[in-house]
């Protein structure tokens, strides 16, 4: 006759020791047997299955992503805890302890899953920013949220757990604490706020030169997160700038300068008032051979003369006569030299123009556009082009204005004191009869 199960308690009971600590033991020992071989098999089971069909499904970067970030450790590790909270019971003679050791095993249990679905969000951050996508919008101010949400339920629920109370007590208790809880999450709000809508609104990505000298931040942004906003300045050093100034404060933002292909010019010479006249009709003729400027003169000098002309005996004085300039000149060689260079956008504002004049000379202004934006060569074609500007103005009879050094002070004494020599007669000797300094 086969045994039944009463016949077969019966007789493990009789094998079982009569003592009450052996008993306890026993209980233990087999509690804890049982929550090792359940982690066991969750580990060679479901975990193995979920990374074989990861593998298959061609998310490879997922599952190392997931192993990086030990989501599956940590959700390994929530097996025993659940396995004794449940089985705790069982164990004979710890009724009193029983309870205590189910609450921090099932609170043990929770946090251990909910460090492994924070894993799965930083899993996801890790997948995201090796995509190109990530180069112009980052999640990671939302990972960072997400990550915030799963710990306040985490504690409420772990909490609510260890004092034996309902969730909904606990988070019903969280309103008289409104007032303090904004309080201390005051700048994680704005963040989230400002997070949200730099993001919704394109305004601020990854790689983005951006210029803010409030913040002494003049760089390349690098990271973009909830609470902050890295920038790498041009100096390698890293500022940090909150992620709500950045919506509540302004700042430049040089990215569409990148996307249009052209790079700004604007740069003055300032010419000195002294060297500016008008050009003789010899000095125009010289100027004809110039290949910038022979179309320019031609039309003007024909048109100069059907306009003088018209005045009759009147133009014979010179101040009545229209006449060209040499500055005019210029601006309309440079002119002519922006244009036929290669390296300068022409669909793009272009313009040579004097400003008002200064006591630091005659300003005129160089407005155009690089065909490049790269640093490096838009440095290159501005050197090029002013190189040119300044190297041709004595061509036409005109100087730069430049405040005098130490050397010009003492070369103007001593041309001083050499005329005040001749004047006084060649043996040094003053009216006075005093020597002179030499």
């Amino acid at each position: 006759m086969p045994m039944d199960w009463e016949d077969l308690v019966t007789q493990i009971d009789a094998q079982l020791p009569k003592e009450v600590w052996a008993q306890t033991l026993i209980g233990i020992g087999v509690l804890v047997l049982t929550a090792l071989f359940v982690q066991w098999v969750v580990a060679r089971v479901v975990l193995l299955l979920a990374h074989r069909l990861l593998v298959l499904t061609g998310h490879e970067d997922w599952d190392k992503a997931l192993q990086r970030r030990r989501a599956y450790q940590n959700l390994w590790y929530a097996v025993p805890f659940a396995v004794v909270s449940m089985g705790i019971e069982l164990v004979p003679h710890v009724d009193r302890a029983a309870e205590i050791v189910g609450r921090l095993a099932h609170a043990g249990a929770w946090i251990c899953v909910f460090v492994a679905l924070s894993g799965v969000l930083s899993a996801w951050q890790d997948t995201y920013s090796a995509t190109t996508r990530a180069q112009t919008r980052s999640i990671k101010g939302y990972i960072q949220i997400g990550k915030l949400v799963l710990m306040v339920i985490c504690t409420v629920l772990v909490l609510s757990i260890l004092i034996d109370r309902s969730p909904l007590w606990m988070i019903s208790g969280l309103g008289a604490l409104s007032a303090v809880l904004l309080l201390v999450f005051k700048d994680t709000l704005l963040s989230l706020v400002a997070s949200t809508q730099l993001t919704t609104n394109d305004m601020l990505r990854i790689g983005d030169w951006i210029e803010m000298p409030q913040s002494n931040a003049d760089g390349f942004v690098k990271d973009i997160a909830l609470h902050t906003v890295k920038v790498q300045n041009w100096d390698n050093t890293v500022t940090t700038v909150p992620t709500y100034k950045l919506f509540s404060e302004s700042y430049r933002n040089y990215r569409h300068m990148f996307e249009s292909g052209g790079r700004r010019i604007k740069r003055t010479l300032r010419i000195d008032a002294a060297s500016v006249r008008f050009l003789t009709d010899e000095e125009a003729g010289r100027l004809m051979r110039f290949r910038l400027l022979r179309d320019y003169l031609q039309a003007k000098t024909s048109d100069i003369a059907q306009a003088n002309q018209h005045m009759g005996e009147q133009a014979a004085v010179p101040a009545n006569r229209r006449r060209l300039t040499n500055i005019g000149t210029f601006r309309m060689y440079a002119l002519a030299y922006l244009k036929q260079n290669p390296e300068v956008r022409q669909d793009m504002a272009m313009m040579v123009r004097m400003m008002e004049p200064q006591s630091d000379g005659i300003p005129v202004e160089v407005y155009c556009f690089t065909a490049v934006t790269a640093w490096v060569e838009y440095e290159r074609i501005q050197g090029d082009i002013f190189d040119h500007l300044l190297a041709i103005l004595p061509e036409l009879g005109m100087r730069l204005y430049q405040q005098p050094s130490g050397a010009d002070i003492g070369e103007m004494g001593g041309r001083l004191r050499e005329s005040a020599m001749r004047e006084m007669g060649r043996d040094g000797v003053g009216p006075q009869g005093q020597e002179l300094p030499r």
